[in-house]
């Protein structure tokens, strides 16, 4: 492998760390260039996930000295993820879906404006009204969050951020670390599908590893030092980007 390919892949994992670890979609990212690379498609997702499974090691463990991340009332919201996402990633083994692509696009685009209407409830400090066990509806949500991100990973982490931040009460900062880990635990379950079916390339997937951890831990404390306000303001740019994105916009231009 050529030199600057292995520089171009850590830089872009640095990118991505740091956008998923403040917002999501990063693997909107990763995903074109591993494929770029000669990846099919399939083995550009599962090789993707070992990347973000080292920058939310990273990012968590930043945001746990940091003591943002409570780890204590995330449990409830962990378990429906990870059954989702070994129910996705089932499924993404054995079939793709363009038209999944628009529809996330669309519904990104909407998430754009609850974020750009409400900014009360992204730009609080402080987490009121945590529910300590999420009620049913909460845990379908995480479910289909979690079978999303099993699927194909890129802009889960705004699903995860809207069901923290509205649905359970979390602050934005707060949210992001408890998104983190939740991505985390969930990606590892997911990884052991890919990895079964023979679906990971072992050395570009380390090398990706290294810039999103890179990333990640950067992201983690820019969240912290720089607070809600400017986490919000990355988080609307990369729902744009992410959504034009899915949308195919850039493919009309370049």
């Amino acid at each position: 492998m050529e030199w600057y390919v292995v520089l171009a892949v850590i830089g872009v994992g640095i990118v991505a760390g740091f956008i998923n670890t403040l917002a999501g979609s990063g693997s909107l990212l990763t995903l074109p260039l591993l494929m770029f690379l000669g990846l099919p498609a399939n083995v550009a997702n599962g090789t993707n996930r070992i990347g973000i499974v080292f920058q939310g090691l990273a990012a968590s463990g930043s945001f746990r000295k940091q003591k943002v991340l409570d780890l204590k009332t995330t449990k409830w919201l962990i378990i429906p993820s990870i059954v989702g996402a070994i129910a996705g990633s089932i499924w993404a083994v054995n079939l793709t879906d363009e038209i999944m692509e628009y529809v996330i696009g669309a519904l990104l685009i909407i998430m754009f404006f609850i974020v750009l209407y409400k900014p009360e409830k992204w730009l609080k400090t402080q987490s009121e009204h945590i529910h300590k066990k999420p009620t049913i509806i909460q845990i379908v949500i995480f479910f289909f969050i979690g079978l999303y991100g099993g699927f194909i990973q890129a802009g889960v982490g705004f699903f995860l951020l809207a069901g923290l931040v509205l649905g359970a009460g979390y602050d934005l900062v707060k949210a992001n670390a408890i998104k983190v880990f939740i991505t985390l635990v969930f990606t590892l379950f997911a990884l052991v599908v890919f990895i079964v079916n023979d679906q990971v390339n072992y050395i570009l997937g380390f090398i990706l590893a290294i810039g999103s951890m890179i990333g990640a831990y950067i992201g983690a404390h820019v969240a912290v030092s720089w607070g809600p306000k400017f986490v919000r303001i990355i988080l609307l740019v990369a729902l744009v980007a992410s959504a034009l994105k899915l949308l195919g916009f850039f493919d009309l231009y370049f």
